[in-house]
């Protein structure tokens, strides 16, 4: 199974680097468990980076201003809802899956976005906020847990849990 850890962002607009940092912190523990690849691709383009890969965890910043600056949200690609973007261009990864499956382009079977809720991803030039800083030893974490999670079902000749139990989990329930 070839697994994938794609960290999304803009490393000169303060928080929207989040993705991307967590990434590098995780390359090194993660060799030979995942790819680790760092983009600041969006929309359709990032269907070329999740091609080929079994599973992927995809690392990026959010911001919803529902929960506070810093807190790390994991969800599955069923969490995102259905496809809604106007464009492929602005295409999210509900939109990216359904395309891939109806072009019959390889998608990962298993996603998990892990996010962190950031105060300001678009000012350029502008440094990371304090709460994020802080979460970003979080994020690799849940990142290496969850490699480390499939690598362990891997070897246990299965998935460990259903797929409910997999999704509450994820919403950390």
């Amino acid at each position: 199974m070839r697994t994938l850890v794609l960290g999304l962002g803009n490393e000169l607009a303060g928080d929207d680097a989040a993705g991307l940092l967590a990434a590098r912190a995780v390359r090194e523990d993660l060799e030979g468990l995942a790819d680790v690849v760092e983009s600041g691709a969006s929309g359709i383009a990032l269907i070329e980076e999740l091609a080929g890969y079994d599973r992927a965890v995809v690392v990026d910043a959010i911001r919803t201003s529902r929960r506070p600056p810093g807190e790390v949200v994991e969800l599955d690609l069923s969490d995102l809802g259905p496809p809604v973007a106007p464009s492929l261009h602005q295409a999210g990864l509900a939109e990216l899956a359904a395309v891939a499956a109806r072009l019959g382009l390889p998608f990962p079977a298993r996603t998990v976005v892990m996010a962190v809720e950031v105060v300001d991803p678009y000012t350029i030039g502008g440094p990371m906020s304090e709460p994020v800083r802080r979460a970003l030893p979080e994020l690799a974490r849940r990142i290496r847990v969850q490699v480390e999670r499939w690598r362990d079902e891997d070897e246990a000749g299965g998935a460990v849990g259903g797929v409910e139990e997999q999704g509450a989990r994820l919403r950390g329930r």
